[in-house]
Order: structure tokens, then C-alpha cells, then sequence
């Protein structure tokens, strides 16, 4: 049971939302005007379909990381996320998902539930490497088969413009995967050619792609012209506001993630990611030795701020944060509340600070 100003399905409601059995049960709540009241705010609870890691845990050393991870992004209002893994060789790779299959059909004590897995890689173009270690390849079904047969693998980030990769496309999208383009040297019309085939989304838009050029769209410009949904990361590194206000304004489904690193919730300082590399965390931002950009120490509490000192309406944020990324991989009982969803709450006070967290109906994080 939780009281204060509710983003229900029928807009906001001051009141009070019950659970049971892990769903919400009943909203004894009237229709209310925030503005009009001091009660805080009672969201649904967050939904990151890309981390990577968190607090010196990184989600390529398996179920002791991922326990980790998902207990800190749940203290921040993160209620469900996927494993994002990044490029390995397949027996390392596939070793990881058997090792995730147990944190997957059990939710981490005091942490978010994982969804399954979104593997970033390792079919992407070697020369968009961005972030991910130099294990890239190209996909064939036969592997894929056996790390969909072994844990939900949600969403796939491939490059479109490497050969064979249209028809691996097609199947996967059949198979109900959400295929996304990233890491990426394709075309304009190579996006929008993987987008007849398929794919649906694209990941963390601007970074890593071809970019926008008024005679040559690139991959941004496929998205921008073409997509229903996209990843875009808002901690005002990744992506410059006016940038992100342009995707905004484009993408009608457009949703926020993370990519949270090994370095988030953890102070400015050198730290060890997967293969041993060192990334530095300065500023808000997390960096390889050579500058590029390495995931990032952002959390969703952070974004849902970030959102609303652009403009955007906490509804609107609210969204961008929960029911879109839900939407996005067909998931109707989460990221909204209402009767027979799951009771996935993040409240917050006026100034958007994580007061408590429940998933599924636990209270996993509370403040005082």
C-alpha cells in the first residue's frame, strides 16, 4: 500500500494504490491535480533495457554480479531490467547466459526483476566499436539458436550493413526477438531496408552510428525519419539537449536507458571493466584511456531529472521511462499502474528523489 499522487492509466489520482500477490489490486484514489497539493509522487517503477553493470559489478562475471547490479538499480527506482551483455568469443558468451538463466527466473533479493537479456553484439560493424571490446563477428543462426534456447534473449544490437545480416533479421523478428541497429556503418537506406526486415529499434540513437548528414542521413537519419522506438541515453554526455530534443520530438515511442557501467554508484576513479580494461569515471561521464565513451554512471532516478529539466511533463518522462520500454517489448502488466499490473512503484518527493521502491509489491529500498 502506497499514498500520495498516482500516475495511474486514467492520468493522475491522489489516493492510495494496494497490492497482492505482487499486482496492483485496487487504487482508492480521486482524480487530483499535483500542482494543487504537497503529496509526493507515487510513478511507475522504472524499466532499463540496456545495464551493464553497477557498484564494481559487471554483468559479463555472471549471477553474483547481476545480484548486485540489480540491488542498485532497484535502490534507485529501476523495478525490471535486462542483462546487457557485451562482445566475447561464443564460449564465453554463451557460459554467461547459462550462468544468468538462475537470476533471470529468480528475482535477486531486494532487487529489480531481470526480464532476460539484451545482447549488445557481437554483430556489429568492428569499425563502430564505441564502448564494447573487439570480439565482433557475424551472426548465424546456428549460435543463436543456442543462446535463445538457453535464457529469454529479449533484444539483439546488430549491424544491418554487414552481409547476411538481413536474413538473420527477418528470423529473429519472426521469433518475436526485437532486433536493434547499433554499432553501426550502414546507410540510410541500409536502416531503412533492416527496418522492412524487422528490426524495431534502435540502440543508444547518435552514439556509435552513422551520423545525420543532409546528403547522407546515415543511421540516425533512418531512425529519425523511420522509427516507432529507439534507445537514447539522457545523461547530457552521451547526447547534447538539443539533440535529445530533436529524437523527442521524431520518435513517437522513443524510451531512455542507461548503459550503466561498472563505475555507476561508485565516486570518481579508475575501475577495471570486462577484459580487464580500464575506464575512468570523471564528471559524470565514464571514458576509456583514450577519451571514448564507456557506458555510463547513469541511473534512472538521474534521468527522469534530466528529462524534466528539458521540458518534458514528469507524464511525459514517466513514459520515456516505464510504459514505452514495457510497450516496446510487449509487456502489458508493467510500466503502468493499474488493477492486474505488476505493483512496480517508485515514489518520490517534490524534488524527484527516490523515497521507496517496490517491485512486484515488496518494498526493496525506502528512505528513513
Amino acid at each position: 500500500m502506497v499514498s500520495g499522487n498516482i500516475l495511474t492509466l486514467a492520468g493522475w489520482r491522489r489516493g492510495t494504490v494496494h497490492s497482492a500477490a505482487g499486482r496492483v489490486s485496487a487504487i482508492d484514489a480521486i482524480s487530483a491535480d499535483p500542482a494543487n497539493n504537497t503529496d509526493g509522487y507515487v510513478l511507475p517503477g522504472f524499466i532499463d533495457l540496456h545495464v551493464h553493470g553497477a557498484n564494481g559489478a559487471n554483468i559479463m562475471d555472471g549471477a553474483e554480479a547481476a545480484a548486485v547490479i540489480s540491488r542498485m538499480h532497484a535502490s534507485h527506482g529501476t523495478t525490471a531490467l535486462l542483462a546487457t551483455t557485451v562482445n566475447a568469443p561464443h564460449e564465453r558468451l554463451f557460459a554467461l547466459l547459462q550462468a544468468l538463466a538462475d537470476p533471470i527466473a529468480h528475482r535477486p533479493a531486494g532487487g529489480a526483476r531481470f526480464l532476460g537479456v539484451h545482447l549488445e553484439g557481437p554483430y556489429v560493424n568492428p569499425g563502430r566499436l564505441g564502448g564494447l571490446p573487439d570480439h565482433t563477428r557475424t551472426a548465424v543462426m546456428a549460435e543463436l539458436e543456442q543462446y535463445l534456447a538457453t535464457v529469454p534473449v529479449k533484444i539483439i544490437t546488430l549491424s544491418p550493413e554487414i552481409a547476411g545480416h538481413g536474413e538473420i533479421i527477418q528470423i529473429l523478428a519472426a521469433r518475436g526477438v526485437r532486433v536493434q541497429i547499433g554499432h553501426s556503418l550502414g546507410t540510410y537506406e541500409e536502416g531503412v531496408a533492416a527496418l522492412e526486415h524487422g528490426a524495431s529499434g534502435f540502440t543508444h540513437l547518435y552514439n556509435a552510428m552513422s551520423p545525420l548528414g543532409h546528403r547522407a542521413p546515415g543511421m540516425v537519419g533512418a531512425a529519425l525519419a523511420h522509427a516507432e522506438y529507439s534507445e537514447l541515453i539522457p545523461d547530457l554526455i552521451h547526447v547534447h539537449p538539443g539533440a535529445m530534443k530533436v529524437a523527442l520530438r521524431a520518435i513517437p515511442k522513443l524510451y531512455c536507458v542507461t548503459d550503466a557501467s561498472v563505475a555507476t554508484g561508485l565516486p570518481d576513479g579508475e575501475y577495471t571493466k570486462d577484459e580487464g580494461r580500464t575506464i575512468t569515471k570523471c564528471m559524470g561521464g565514464v571514458r576509456l584511456p583514450d577519451g571514448t565513451l564507456a557506458g555510463s554512471a547513469l541511473t534512472m532516478d538521474q534521468a527522469l531529472r534530466n528529462l524534466v529539466s528539458l521540458g518534458l511533463t514528469l507524464e511525459d518522462a514517466s513514459s520515456r521511462l516505464s510504459r514505452n520500454p514495457a510497450d516496446y517489448l510487449g509487456l502489458a502488466d508493467r510500466g503502468r499502474i493499474g488493477v492486474g499490473a505488476w505493483a512496480d512503484w517508485v515514489v518520490l518527493d517534490r524534488d524527484l528523489n527516490v523515497t521507496a521502491v517496490y517491485v512486484e509489491g515488496e518494498q526493496v529500498h525506502a528512505v528513513g
